[in-house]
């Protein structure tokens, strides 16, 4: 099946995952003039009412760049918007999604018809994340338009399937869009995503490590100083299995190697059970592909070396 227009105008096969706290105006512009899908969830503008000012300057920004530049335009951007009991700004949310037709909806933590029915009624498509091939069935039995495989080794809320299992899966009864996302930092790695079957790569952690991303200094220098060992898959901090850096963990008093078992009936986005550190503030969400990431960078130069590595992949064979 072929993409969707507003994925057709892509010009580069990777979509920047929304991070929590971190993802703001500026990086999701940044990663669109890049020429990549940028994104970020709607509960990072804080106050609510914020996030009409943040639409409105994505929006005019972008604009004013494909003006300025029509042999580069940018590409679309996208919203995530956590579609669970927990969140009392959905309704709001969507509201101002509606108001700036938000090209693209990522959907997370549940799968509703009625938010999907609503983002077609503006013109968008939605994306949903799901970590195994059953919810993959149910996003698209509720009318979602695409996938996002989160495999072992993701930032944040991570499944634990390998990519090649859960491509391989979906791709047996699904030919519609699917991003793969899970340790995803170089461009080889975006090359092997299509091998498999992806369409895209969905990257999160490289991005936490650029000039643009709100988050603090520490954050973004402990990603360039650790790799996959120093990453821990717990579900303590929100009641939902997620991986994280031990750092921070060290750093808020606990031994990351010997982590409890949270209740996952109690699930929450701040501290786990009997921690003042919260996730994902204090507690520090990361994917296993951050041994490729060696200093921090403004996002367009992480997206040229992406394509650089890309470029060079595929001439290698041939």
């Amino acid at each position: 099946m072929a993409l969707p227009p507003v994925l057709q105008r892509v010009p580069f096969p990777v979509i920047g995952s929304p991070l929590f706290i971190i993802s703001n105006p500026q990086l999701v512009i940044a990663q669109c003039k890049a020429g990549i899908v940028g994104s970020m969830p709607s509960l990072n503008a804080r106050p609510a009412e914020q996030l009409d000012d943040w639409l409105a300057e994505i929006t005019e920004t972008l604009a004013a760049w494909d003006a300025a530049h029509p042999e580069q335009l940018s590409a679309p951007f996208a919203i995530n918007q956590i579609v669970h009991k927990t969140n009392d700004r959905l309704e709001h949310d969507m509201q101002v999604c509606a108001k700036y037709k938000v090209p693209i909806v990522i959907t997370s933590l549940g799968a509703r018809s009625d938010i999907n029915e609503a983002v077609h009624a503006w013109g968008g498509i939605v994306l949903h994340d799901i970590i195994n091939n059953a919810y993959a069935h149910k996003a698209i039995e509720k009318g979602a338009d695409g996938l996002i495989a989160v495999a072992a080794g993701a930032g944040g809320h991570a499944g634990v399937k390998s990519p090649f299992a859960l491509v391989q899966e979906i791709r047996e009864w699904f030919d519609g869009p699917l991003a793969l996302s899970g340790s995803i930092s170089t461009g080889d790695a975006v090359l092997a995503a299509q091998a498999l079957g992806a369409d895209f790569a969905y990257i999160g952690s490289a991005f936490i490590a650029t000039v643009e991303a709100r988050a603090a200094e520490a954050y973004k220098q402990c990603i360039v100083d650790s790799n996959s060992d120093d990453i821990v898959y717990s579900n303590l901090f929100t009641g939902v299995h997620g991986n994280y850096l031990k750092p921070s963990i060290r750093n808020a008093g606990m031994d990351p190697d010997h982590l409890p078992e949270s209740d996952p009936s109690k699930m929450n986005f701040g501290g786990g059970e009997g921690s003042k550190s919260k996730a994902w503030k204090d507690i520090w969400g990361c994917g296993q592909g951050i041994g490729a990431v060696k200093a921090v960078l403004p996002a367009g130069e992480l997206v040229a070396r992406l394509k650089r590595e890309y470029a060079a992949a595929r001439a290698r064979l041939g």
